[in-house]
């Protein structure tokens, strides 16, 4: 008997089970450990090979929902080779009397967490034929929640997309989006839409907060960019905000900017840290050209200077996704 491996064997299998459980069912919980500093690496990798192009860096978020679930079937699979390895005779030949090598193992084991069987071999009578049923059923609950977790992710990016496609078929910019807004008299024209995204926006950060993984899905184009849309509809409602008497629906404005204060605090734990530089006001002349009835230019000014820690998140999440600040 070598206690080493089974001890290592064990330690394997809870961290697995742990890391799994953590990432899949605590809606509050975030990434597990090893889940979290896996997809890090992926990410900062991506990032450093190919740097701010788009189209490489949409590969990232399957890859690194691909490496997880490889992850965690490594590790299950290794702690159990290494249990059936702790002591001799803990599995026998179904035919002859051949010695178990640690391929054998290593097919013994691999059978019974992808729930084949026994295969060639058999566990010997008493405490392994327990361990054995055991090793199947972690190996089942893994697959059935992996593809559940797996289906619940695409669903999410799908939303994703579709909510960023809304918000910037308005404007590709916030001011852009205010001229849209705007109906020659105030902004009520939008305060329907408010609704609808700050319901969608609430929804995809619980999502963010269940499956982490959805960070690091960037889009492969800026008007199905999350934080671009983020940035943009928050923009807008601080422009809309500091025109007198003419803001959309008081109530709505705060839901929607609480919606968006949510996500960025949902962020800042795994993916983004806040800029260290403030981003570019609205342009001023832009708006004014539109007839939207801004405060004077000194008093526009004024106000932003309280957004810019806000503001400075906001540009966080921009850097973080590698994506230029949204310009008309």
């Amino acid at each position: 008997m070598d206690i080493l491996y089974l001890v290592i064997g064990i330690l394997l299998i809870v961290l697995c089970i742990i890391d799994f459980t953590w990432t899949t069912l605590w809606i509050d919980g975030g990434a597990g450990p090893v889940t979290d500093r896996l997809s890090s690496f992926i990410w900062r990798t991506f990032r450093l090979f190919v740097g701010d192009h788009s189209k490489s860096l949409s590969l990232a978020g399957p890859v690194v929902l691909s490496a997880s679930l490889t992850m965690w079937i490594a590790i299950l699979w290794a702690g159990w080779t290494l249990v059936f390895a702790g002591l001799e005779g803990s599995i026998s030949p179904s035919h002859g009397n051949d010695p178990i090598s640690w391929f054998d193992r290593i097919y013994f084991a691999g059978y019974l967490i992808f729930t084949l069987g026994n295969g060639d071999f058999s566990p010997t009578e008493g405490v392994w034929q327990i361990l054995t049923v055991l090793a199947t059923g972690t190996g089942m609950l893994f697959i059935t929640f992996g593809v559940t977790y797996l289906i619940s992710i695409l669903s999410a990016v799908t939303v994703k997309r579709s909510f960023s496609a809304s918000i910037q078929g308005l404007g590709h910019s916030a001011e852009e989006l205010v001229e849209s807004a705007w109906n020659g008299s105030n902004f009520h024209d939008i305060d329907s839409l408010l609704t609808t995204y700050s319901e969608q926006l609430s929804s995809l950060t619980a999502q963010h907060i269940a499956y982490p993984v959805l960070h690091y899905y960037h889009a492969a184009n800026n008007v199905s960019s999350m934080p671009t849309a983020v940035v943009v509809l928050d923009e807008a409602l601080s422009i809309m905000g500091v025109p007198r008497d003419c803001h959309p629906n008081q109530l709505l404005l705060k839901e929607t900017q609480s919606s968006v204060q949510l996500y960025l605090e949902t962020l800042n734990k795994s993916f983004y840290k806040p800029s260290k530089n403030v981003p570019e006001l609205p342009d001023f002349k832009f708006l004014s050209n539109a007839g939207i009835p801004l405060v004077p230019s000194e008093e526009f000014k004024e106000a932003y200077k309280q957004l810019r820690e806000r503001r400075r998140k906001l540009l966080g999440v921009i850097e973080a996704d590698a994506r230029p600040w949204p310009k008309r």
